[in-house]
């Protein structure tokens, strides 16, 4: 049971998280110190710094959250279901839980502009594509363990993973810079890249 101490914690860290956030998207990530974020929460840098290592962090935490539940999403995926389709499954069904995932901390809303910020913000891209890669391989391994092979003599688990988080950047890139900022948005254009996979793969592409 979470004692009281445990539970103040919490929440100074919630507050600093939601209003680091709500900064960064309104502000900007470069336009926004750590003195802002403290002083809007009414604590010093250094309480800050006891929650988070710097910016970046706070920063990436929602995409963090995500990825968590994702990845927890997909070793639930029953059995039965072949690696694209257990992927394909658990990231459809993340969309439809986010706001489960995200609203204590913020409204769904801040966590899809701060995709656009991430997008916008070269040293949180490039933050974020890193994180990508660890998370791929950690997912790559679930498939692995999903269909019993070894993930260091196989390669289709990496290969699988790889297809999945390019259709998924491309989603993300053409989602931020695209006119629909909604979650509906997000979510169409995930099934309709996800549905291209095969034929791009596999089909011809020529019109005559």
């Amino acid at each position: 049971m979470e004692t009281l101490r445990e539970r103040k914690k919490q929440r100074t860290r919630e507050a600093l998280l939601r209003t680091a956030l709500e900064l960064f998207t309104t502000r900007g990530y470069e336009d926004t110190t750590v003195d802002d974020i403290a002083d809007a929460v009414e604590v010093s840098q250094r309480t800050f710094f006891r929650y988070f290592v710097g910016k970046e962090e706070a920063a990436l935490a929602l995409q963090e959250m995500t990825e968590t539940h994702f990845l927890r999403a997909v070793r639930e995926r029953p059995a039965h279901e072949p690696p694209m389709e257990a992927l394909r499954q658990a990231v459809l069904e993340s969309w439809d839980s986010l706001s489960e995932v995200v609203e204590s901390v913020a409204p769904v809303e801040v966590f899809l502009r701060m995709y656009q910020v991430i997008e916008s913000t070269p040293v949180l891209l490039a933050a974020h594509l890193r994180r990508s890669l660890e998370t791929e391989e950690a997912i790559a391994r679930v498939l692995a363990e999903r269909e019993g092979v070894d993930i260091d003599a196989d390669p289709r688990p990496r290969l699988a993973v790889a297809v999945f988080g390019g259709v998924m950047r491309l989603t993300e890139r053409r989602w931020s810079t695209g006119e629909e900022a909604s979650l509906d948005a997000i979510r169409a254009l995930t099934v309709q890249y996800l549905e291209q996979v095969g034929p791009a793969l596999t089909g011809s592409w020529r019109t005559h």
